[in-house]
C-alpha cells in the first residue's frame, strides 16, 4: 500500500475537515503528483546530447521493444498515483528524467493514460544528457494560463558552464481557482553532497526569488513546488535558503509546509544514493493551501503521500527494499523507476461528489 501522511501535524484543520464531512458537505478531490522516470529516453541518437548509451547500439542496448515496455510501464505507475479515491491517476503531474516532447507524447497516448485526458508542457532544456522537466495536466480539470522557463546557470571551478534542467513555471486554474506550480530538478550530488551543494543552493536561491515575485503580485497565491530536489527535506538547500523570508521592505510574507519532512524524520524514502536511502522527491506548500484561517477559502491541502506498492520495490538481493529501477548493469532490465513517486491530495466543497 501506498505511504500516506494524514495530517497529523495539522490537528486543527484535520478536525475543521472531518466536521466539514459530518455535514455531508461534497467535495472535488484533485490529486497533484511528482515522479522521476529513470531515463525515460527513445531509441533515436540525438546528436546535439549524450544520449549514445540509451540506442540499440549504444551501452545499454537500448531497443525499441525495451523503450515500449518503458513507455507502458511508467504510463501503468501515473494511472495509479494517488488512486485510492479518484481511480483516474493524478489531475497534475510533474515530471523529470524525460528526453523529450516526443516521449511524453508516447506516455499520454499510451493505453494505459490515453482515456484520462492528458496534455503536456514541456521545454528542452540545455542539459547535457537532453534530460528535461515537464508537466503533464487532464484538461478537463486544468487549465494553464501561463508558462515560463527560468534558466539555471552554473559554471564549475574553473569557470567553465554546467549544464542542468531549467525550472518549469505553470500557473493555472484548478477548481476554480490560481495555482502557481513550480517544477524542479536539481543539480545532482555527483562529486559528493559537500562539494555538490552550492549548486543546490544556487537554484534554490532562485526559486526563492521566484516565490518572492508571486507572493509580491498576490500575497495569498496558492503555490506548489515539486520535483527532485537531490537533497533531503532537513537539507540545508531547502530548509533554510528556499524558506527563507523576503526582506522587510517587499512586505512579503512566505510560509511554506512540507509534509515530506514528517515523512522522511519517520524513515520514509522514495529513493537510495549511494547505499543510503533518501526522500529527495517532494512537494511543499504555501500557507494558502494549509490554513485554517476563513480568509483562505477554496482549494485546500488535505493529505500526502508515496505512491510505492510492492511491486515497485525490489524483494531480494543487495539492494532489497529499494525502488525497482528500469536499468542496471547496463542493461533495460523491465523494472520501473529508480525513484517513487509522491503526490498529495487536494479538496474543495463543491456540488458534486468526489470525482
Amino acid at each position: 500500500m501506498p505511504s500516506v501522511f494524514n495530517v497529523t501535524l495539522l490537528i486543527a484543520v484535520l478536525l475543521f475537515y472531518q466536521t466539514m464531512e459530518s455535514q455531508s458537505k461534497k467535495y472535488s478531490l484533485y490529486v497533484v503528483g511528482f515522479y522521476n522516470v529513470e531515463n525515460l529516453f527513445d531509441t533515436i541518437d540525438d546528436p546535439q546530447t549524450i544520449d549514445e548509451d540509451f540506442t540499440p547500439t549504444g551501452k545499454n542496448h537500448y531497443s525499441l521493444d525495451d523503450y515500449k515496455n518503458k513507455i507502458k510501464n511508467t504510463a501503468s505507475v501515473i494511472s495509479k498515483i494517488g488512486g485510492t479515491k479518484t481511480k483516474k491517476g493524478p489531475t497534475i503531474l510533474g515530471l523529470a528524467e524525460i528526453e523529450n516532447f516526443n516521449v511524453i507524447n508516447d506516455l499520454i497516448h499510451s493505453a494505459e493514460l490515453n482515456k484520462l485526458g492528458y496534455q503536456i508542457i514541456h521545454f528542452d532544456s540545455p542539459d547535457r544528457r537532453g534530460i528535461d522537466v515537464a508537466l503533464i495536466y487532464q484538461e478537463a480539470l486544468f487549465l494553464p494560463l501561463e508558462t515560463e522557463i527560468i534558466e539555471v546557470k552554473l559554471w564549475n571551478e574553473e569557470g567553465a558552464r554546467i549544464y542542468t534542467r531549467d525550472i518549469l513555471y505553470v500557473t493555472g486554474i484548478l477548481g476554480d481557482e490560481q495555482i502557481h506550480v513550480i517544477v524542479n530538478h536539481w543539480p545532482s550530488r555527483r562529486g559528493g553532497k559537500i562539494r555538490s551543494e552550492p549548486k543546490r543552493m544556487k537554484t534554490a536561491y532562485m526559486v526563492n526569488q521566484l516565490t518572492n515575485r508571486i507572493f509580491s503580485e498576490s500575497p495569498k497565491a496558492k503555490v506548489l513546488i515539486l520535483g527532485d530536489f537531490n537533497d533531503d527535506p532537513t537539507d540545508h538547500s531547502i530548509k533554510k535558503l528556499l524558506f527563507q523570508p523576503s526582506s522587510a521592505e517587499n512586505n512579503v510574507i512566505k510560509l511554506f509546509f512540507n509534509p515530506m519532512e514528517f515523512m522522511f524524520k519517520k524513515g520514509w524514502n522514495t529513493m537510495a544514493y549511494r547505499d543510503a536511502l533518501h526522500l529527495f522527491d517532494q512537494i511543499i506548500l504555501s500557507k494558502p493551501l494549509i490554513s485554517k484561517d476563513q480568509e483562505y477559502q477554496g482549494l485546500r491541502y488535505y493529505r500526502a503521500g508515496i505512491f510505492n506498492p510492492s511491486y515497485l520495490i525490489k524483494q531480494d538481493g543487495k539492494y532489497k527494499g529499494y525502488p525497482l529501477r528500469s536499468f542496471e548493469n547496463n542493461r533495460y532490465s523491465g523494472g520501473f523507476s529508480d525513484h517513487f513517486p509522491v503526490f498529495i491530495e487536494l479538496i474543495m466543497p463543491f456540488s458534486d461528489q468526489i470525482p
